[in-house]
């Protein structure tokens, strides 16, 4: 293993598992819905309970079409009783937009693209808290803070805490989030900690022909109790009667392989590589939703080149 493993990145990849990592993902999309009906409103849309938030709360959530497929994933700040924040990839920023501005027409609710007017610096790792000078938040919560005298709002994560400020404080939050003892570390080595975790990514793994029950996130982005959503009968269906045709897997591959690359058991294609990365502790791992019939414990061709891939379920052991 030591062989592929990249100098670099496996001593990123210790910084976030001993220390403290920052990692700047200020391209993610920020929206906020600010408003008195907007978590009313946001309950019709998204797939999670929205309205049960109490401020400084949190979820993870997802947008659907009325074909229960994925037009986003997100997470779901309440900031405040007006005030909510979705934190989405930067791919989905368009259509999340789009579809939040049509259908909140005759409401007292507005939507603001308020991407390009934050900033989103990530702190991963045991150290996160200490470095952030916050209280510990469970993941989602949010809480406003103070960092070096800027102000931020601190979101607690799998892996450390988030703080999201003003697009025009993010290199005076950064330098002090450095002083205080955070080491930055490439996108490469968070997304290592991501794949371990069996988490799929929107853009990589899921896209706009992934179900929640595909992608295995049904249990943290979906309310079966609250009110009708867009794409809830096909979620509600597939979730009590039926049995999806992809799942999420982990693979464990022969050699490196760029995402994308298709995967064939025997003759026939069963997915494409979603991510993948050499982890110092699994060595090289990857991500990808397969067609049932590629269970755990059956080999995989990656692409053209002999490279295999065993399939193997989540988290990997």
């Amino acid at each position: 293993m030591s062989e592929i493993v990249d100098v670099e990145l496996d001593a990123e990849y210790r910084q976030l598992r001993e220390e403290c990592g920052l990692v700047d993902r200020s391209e993610r999309a920020v929206i906020a819905v600010i408003g008195p009906d907007g978590a009313e409103y946001l309950q019709g849309q998204l797939t999670n309970d929205v309205e049960g938030l109490e401020v400084g709360e949190g979820q993870y959530a997802a947008l659907l079409d009325r074909k229960g497929h994925m037009q986003s994933d997100m997470r779901v700040l309440r900031p405040g009783a007006e005030e909510i924040l979705l934190d989405t990839e930067a791919p989905a920023r368009g259509a999340v937009v789009k579809h939040l501005t049509m259908y909140s027409i005759g409401r007292d609710v507005a939507v603001t693209d308020v991407s390009d007017e934050r900033a989103i610096l990530s702190l991963i790792g045991p150290r996160s808290v200490e470095i952030a000078g916050c209280a510990a938040l469970p993941e989602n919560f949010c809480e406003t803070t103070s960092v070096g005298g800027i102000e931020c709002l601190a979101a607690g994560t799998r892996e450390g805490i988030d703080l999201i400020a003003a697009a025009a404080d993010r290199e005076r939050l950064r330098g002090a989030l450095l002083e205080h003892g955070a080491v930055e570390v490439s996108e490469a080595a968070a997304e290592i900690l991501r794949i371990e975790a069996g988490i799929p990514r929107f853009g990589a793994e899921m896209g706009t022909e992934t179900m929640p029950a595909e992608a295995g996130i049904v249990e943290s982005t979906v309310s079966f109790t609250k009110g009708c959503y867009i794409g809830q009968e096909t979620v509600a269906r597939l979730h009590y009667k039926g049995r999806p045709n992809r799942h999420l897997r982990g693979l464990r591959l022969s050699a490196r392989a760029e995402p994308g690359t298709a995967l064939r058991l025997g003759e026939k294609e069963v997915g494409r590589l979603g991510s993948a990365g050499v982890s110092p502790a699994l060595g090289l791992i990857g991500l990808a939703i397969l067609r049932r019939e590629a269970e755990p414990g059956a080999e995989l061709a990656v692409g053209e080149d002999g490279v295999t891939a065993e399939v193997t379920a989540l988290p990997f052991g």
